[in-house]
């Protein structure tokens, strides 16, 4: 039987000790990080997270020994690229995954980088004097003349794509040019939660997206709930003005008298009287004096409401001629200029 060194047992010891006493467990690939900016993620996460590193073959070791208190655990060990390190935290694993996405930070191209994304070098003055840069430029594809006295780069120009090997050459020039296209930080590749095993793909969330969804089932869910007459402490109250509602317009439509619809439907049947006596009104003798006299307050009524009517739509047709003119003044003077 093969010995086993005495520290890596003490190893496996201490990580086990830790996966029992976190209800989270996430593995991170710490590949290429520098060790100053791991120091600072490490402070940032003091108190909410620890990070432990160590080999992958006792990491294995110390989920195999865990998984029948924490049932599915083993699942990690799948996800263990590059450096892999534990993180150990009772955080929810999406909150923890968005605090190491946050504290990413750009970093300068190094030779034998691969970028997630395009590398691009933007248009515009580079800052620097006519010189050998301009060759340089020019050697690695970049689009670049001298211009007032500056080198330029006269469009912008995609200097490494996206799953492409970073050359010597061009990380030098981005350098140069001060463009810091890599994101360093922390990646979690995989979280730990109640027997689940969560993929870096799975927390990554578009929070604007997830809280629009949320109010939108919200919203669904109250408008079924009115409608349905199922009473909650969000809908009592619309379900109450709803059958509120509903009972006014049934006591209107049958001429049921009650204390909110007597006056309406009075006041609907003398306009009902009103328009009949108006139909008959030239019929000699068809009205008493007392109707006509109605009547004739009626049209009056109506002839001030059509002037007033009237007057407010000349002035809106005024105030409107007028932003009309100050659009087309505003027009003018940007014509002005850009001419």
């Amino acid at each position: 039987m093969a010995h086993v060194a005495e520290w890596k047992k003490e190893e496996v010891k201490e990580l086990k000790g830790l996966i029992d006493s976190y209800e989270v467990i996430g593995i991170v690939n710490l590949l290429n990080i520098p060790a100053r900016q791991l120091q600072k993620m490490r402070q940032s996460l003091k108190g909410k997270a620890i990070i432990r590193m160590s080999k992958k073959n006792l990491i294995d070791l110390a989920f195999k020994d865990c998984n029948d208190k924490k049932e599915n655990i083993i699942g990690l060990s799948n996800y263990m690229d590059g450096q892999p390190a534990i993180v150990f935290t009772d955080m929810n694993p999406f909150k923890l995954f968005k605090i190491l996405e946050d504290s990413k930070t750009s970093a300068p191209a190094k030779e034998g980088n691969i970028p997630d994304s395009d590398i691009v070098v933007p248009e515009g003055d580079t800052g620097f004097e006519p010189g050998p840069l301009l060759g340089e430029l020019q050697q690695v594809g970049i689009p670049a003349k001298i211009d007032k006295g500056k080198i330029v780069v006269s469009k912008d120009h995609v200097v490494v794509e996206a799953g492409e090997v970073v050359s010597k050459q061009v990380a030098s020039m981005l350098t140069r040019l001060d463009i810091q296209p890599m994101e360093v930080g922390i990646d979690l590749q995989a979280a730990y939660e109640e027997e689940s095993v969560y993929t870096s793909d799975l927390l990554t969330i578009d929070e604007e997206k997830t809280l629009a969804d949320v109010q939108s089932a919200f919203s669904q869910a109250f408008n079924l709930s009115v409608n349905a007459g199922i009473p909650t402490k969000e809908t009592i109250v619309a379900i109450i003005q709803n059958a509120n509602s509903k009972s006014v317009n049934l006591a209107m439509n049958a001429s049921i008298l009650t204390s909110e619809t007597t006056e309406p439907l009075i006041a609907l049947a003398n306009a009902k009287m009103l328009s009949l006596a108006s139909a008959i009104a030239d019929e000699e003798g068809a009205l008493d004096e007392e109707l006509i006299e109605k009547l004739s307050n009626v049209s009056v009524a109506a002839a001030v409401v059509e002037e007033t009517n009237q007057a407010d739509d000349e002035d809106e047709d005024e105030e409107e001629e007028k932003e009309e003119e100050a659009e087309e003044e505003a027009a003018a003077g940007l014509g002005a200029l850009f001419g």
